[in-house]
């Protein structure tokens, strides 16, 4: 019983370009199933091997009139579609006719002929035909490539217009590799536009499938067709059906390895080329679809670092395009061009920003940046909508062109700190942030990426601008962070940050916790190490940073923000309050104290050590003391108490084993040693031993010359106190175990740095209990910084760690 294949030929020929998102393949069409005996008998094959005995004769007279007829009767005989079960052998016939064409051109026919069979759905006689000759059917297609080497135009323009139709021949051609051999037959159509344009078609529906996608990328196909790009066409197919191609090619095959073979200066010249000519006289719907589309695949390139994007002159250009409606440009390319709200021309502009973005990324660019004056292009957006001003956008596209503006600045503004100063960067953010707080009436559409959250309030425009304050004050230039300071900024903040708390927002709650933690960091970065700055900060930022901290510990689990907003909280305290006696003091009466202990109870380790290191920091008060020692938690658990379950639940964590009698057993239980390694065991001991007689001579000298040192110093005061501390853990060395593995941090008290032992506790046996340190005398666990990006931690400045001090005050 026959039926035919699933499967549709392609029209004869094709008018006009199809839209992106019509199907690339066709409506595939399902043949009537008989049984009938007399069309059974019209199906009935002839002898093939017949047929190939006389094609494979020679010299004998008439004998190419026999060979015609005898392919012509095929052809008849086979009119309704081949059998799947006959391909090898018709596929042989068509070969050595193929063969046949350079001397004998009336060939062609015959060949031209059987190749427009192909075009038909191949026939079935079992359902299992399509397993059973799936070789055969694979080798057959994949001959098809190969016949594109016979230089007819006819013939090659059949070959090519047959294999759009079945998923089955697709699915062949696959396994035969005929996308390698329609790639490789490019290079043979250098001038021949209207067979190009049939087998770009031809891989442009091969390349739907990602099989064929990585055969064509091995192949060569994405620099062989971007370079291109530009060849003369009349009817656009050219490039509508490449840029098809190199789509497919980035999305279904190894993207890097595409980007890496359209990285060279030869095709990025022809898409440079090919998107100035769309921008500047692209007119129609499908050249600005087109246009965008070029735009997406560069800014994919350009993400390589590699990619010879300035060389070729294509990031200046695209700088031009980007600014030429914001910033005025005599330059020729964009002379009289305007862009229209139309979605395309709207996608246009997003793009252009988000390729900045990109661009940026590569430092040699930022002067293309500074002389197309991007910064001032972008503040064009920071400002309040200008109810008089006639604005090419619609309100709904203006604003989501201004978030995405912001986000831009965010990424772009650090870089370019004296042009972002020169166009008063601070001054209009903060005056842009003081109209988001105001009450003066705005309906945000809030229909975008960046308008998430954002639908009839300003929090998106809000929570964009405070990232690029955060963005810039932490490059730390003090330029940046002392003018917003004198701008009032701290206030501002702190003033932001209440109003928000005083109208909660459920609905809003992710992005409203996400303004908060911004806020914080932003005060953080400007107080951090300024005392008149924390002084500004006072107990009204006090008061915020207390607020927070009194948040429901059940709401860290509830994923919305809340984990970030404390770790904000907690570099707020270290970078705003600590080293402010008024704060502090403050903090304490307010019972910061009880609620830190509160959250160290909570026993998570993602705070425990910033909690600690801020614990530390406050016992240089003389009244944390009794807060410390006041505090009670949860079935009369006391601070002391509490430390210490935390650092046994720390010993447990890194596996630490002791004896019935307290002593760590596993110092010097390590597996896999030979003799040799033991003896380099014992020299690391004895070696460890001269350390640390080496260490405690070194004290004894520097004590010799303390109150001579004292004397000539103006800050004696805090010397002295560094002096106590060194006392106390030399006094502790003498009466415990030091540990063998102690590293000694460097910790910051008022100014001045000394150094105290720190780590883990082992038992060195070989060492005199008189040269051995013990417990921790002091530990500072300090991240000095921890600024957060969107819910990321970004930037920990953690503090230096030596091997053993030379002196117990490093110079």
């Amino acid at each position: 019983m026959w039926t035919e294949e699933a499967g549709a030929t392609a029209e004869a020929q094709e008018s006009g370009i199809r839209n992106k998102s019509s199907s690339s393949s066709q409506i595939p069409v399902v043949g009537v199933v008989t049984e009938d005996d007399e069309a059974q008998d019209v199906f009935k094959p002839m002898d093939l091997n017949r047929v190939i005995k006389l094609l494979e004769e020679t010299d004998k007279d008439g004998l190419e009139e026999k060979q015609l007829k005898f392919v012509k009767k095929l052809v008849q005989c086979y009119q309704n579609g081949l059998p799947l079960r006959d391909l090898a052998q018709i596929f042989k016939i068509l070969n050595l006719c193929s063969g046949k064409i350079k001397n004998q051109p009336r060939f062609i026919e015959s060949a031209y002929d059987i190749i427009k069979l192909c075009g038909l759905p191949f026939l079935k006689k079992k359902v299992s035909d399509e397993i059973t000759y799936a070789e055969d059917t694979a080798n057959s297609i994949a001959l098809l490539g190969d016949l594109m080497k016979i230089p007819s135009s006819e013939l090659r323009i059949q070959i090519c217009y047959q294999q759009a139709s079945s998923s089955y021949k697709i699915q062949m051609a696959e396994v035969g590799g005929l996308a390698k051999t329609m790639v490789q037959s490019m290079t043979l159509l250098e001038n021949q536009l209207v067979e190009k344009l049939w087998v770009l078609k031809v891989l442009q529906h091969l390349s739907t499938s990602e099989v064929n996608c990585t055969i064509m990328m091995k192949a060569q196909a994405a620099s062989g067709i971007c370079t291109h790009l530009n060849d003369p066409d009349p009817s656009g197919q050219l490039l509508f059906r490449s840029s098809e191609i190199l789509w497919n090619l980035l999305e279904k095959s190894s993207k890097e390895e595409v980007i890496q073979q359209l990285s060279n200066l030869e095709c990025l010249l022809a898409l440079k080329e090919v998107f100035k000519n769309l921008f500047m006289r692209g007119f129609s719907h499908y050249d600005r679809q087109l246009r965008n589309d070029i735009l997406v695949i560069t800014t994919i390139i350009a993400q390589n670092p590699e990619a010879p994007m300035i060389e070729c002159g294509f990031t200046k250009d695209l700088i031009l395009f980007a600014t030429f409606n914001e910033v005025k440009s005599q330059n020729l390319l964009v002379k009289g061009l305007k862009l229209s709200n139309s979605y395309e021309d709207f996608e246009l502009k997003k793009l252009l920003f988000n390729v900045i973005v990109i661009l940026c990324k590569d430092l040699p660019t930022v002067q293309l940046l500074i002389d197309g004056k991007v910064i001032l292009a972008l503040f064009t957006y920071v400002k309040k909508p200008e109810k008089q001003k006639i604005i090419d956008w619609s309100a709904a596209q203006h604003e989501e062109l201004q978030l995405h503006a912001i986000a831009t600045l965010s990424s772009v503004a650090p870089l370019l700190i004296e042009e972002y100063m020169s166009c008063q960067g601070n001054a209009r953010v903060l005056a842009f942030l003081e109209w988001c707080e105001s009450e003066d009436p705005f309906f945000s559409h809030g229909n975008s990426f960046h308008g998430t959250g954002g639908r009839g309030n300003k929090f998106a425009q809000m929570r964009y601008s405070l990232r690029l304050l955060r963005a810039m004050v932490y490059l730390e230039d003090e330029t940046v962070n002392k003018d917003l300071c004198e701008k009032g900024t701290i206030q501002q903040m702190i003033g932001i940050f209440k109003n928000i708390i005083s109208k909660p927002n459920e609905k809003e709650e992710a992005i409203v916790l996400e303004i908060q933690s911004d806020i914080l960091l932003i005060l953080s970065g400007l107080c951090e190490n300024h005392i008149q700055r924390k002084e500004i900060f006072g107990t009204e930022g006090v008061d915020i940073v207390l607020h927070v901290m009194k948040t429901d510990p059940r709401k860290l689990q509830s994923g919305l923000g809340y984990n970030v907003l404390l770790f904000s909280t907690l570099d707020s305290i270290w970078c705003c309050i600590l080293g402010c006696y008024p704060s502090e003091d403050y903090f304490l009466e307010k019972e910061g104290i009880f609620l830190l202990l509160d959250l160290l109870a909570l026993n998570q380790k993602k705070f425990c050590n910033l909690i600690l290191g801020i614990m530390v920091e406050f016992c240089d008060n003389p009244k944390t003391a009794a807060h410390v020692n006041a505090w009670q938690g949860k079935k009369d658990q006391t601070a002391a108490s509490l430390l210490i379950k935390l650092w046994r639940k720390e010993e447990k964590e890194l596996g630490v084993k002791r004896d019935k009698n307290g002593k760590i057993i596993d110092f010097e239980n390590l597996p896999g040693l030979s003799a040799e390694d033991f003896v380099t065991l014992c020299i690391i001991h004895r070696y460890l031993d001269f350390k640390i007689q080496a260490t405690h001579k070194q004290r004894e000298l520097a004590n010799k010359s303390w109150e001579d040192f004292l004397a000539r110093t103006s800050n004696a005061k805090t010397l002295k106190k560094a002096k106590r501390l060194q006392e106390k853990a030399i006094e502790a060395s003498r009466y415990h175990k030091r540990p063998q593995n102690a590293i000694f941090h460097q910790t910051h008290i008022k100014g001045l740095n000394t150094m105290v032992p720190s780590g883990g506790v082992v038992t060195v046996e070989s060492t005199p209990a008189r040269l051995v340190g013990g417990p921790l005398v002091d530990t500072d666990i300090a991240l000095k910084k921890l600024p957060i990006r969107g819910g990321a931690l970004q930037r920990v400045k953690a503090v230096k760690i030596v091997d053993a001090p030379k002196k117990s005050i490093p110079t």
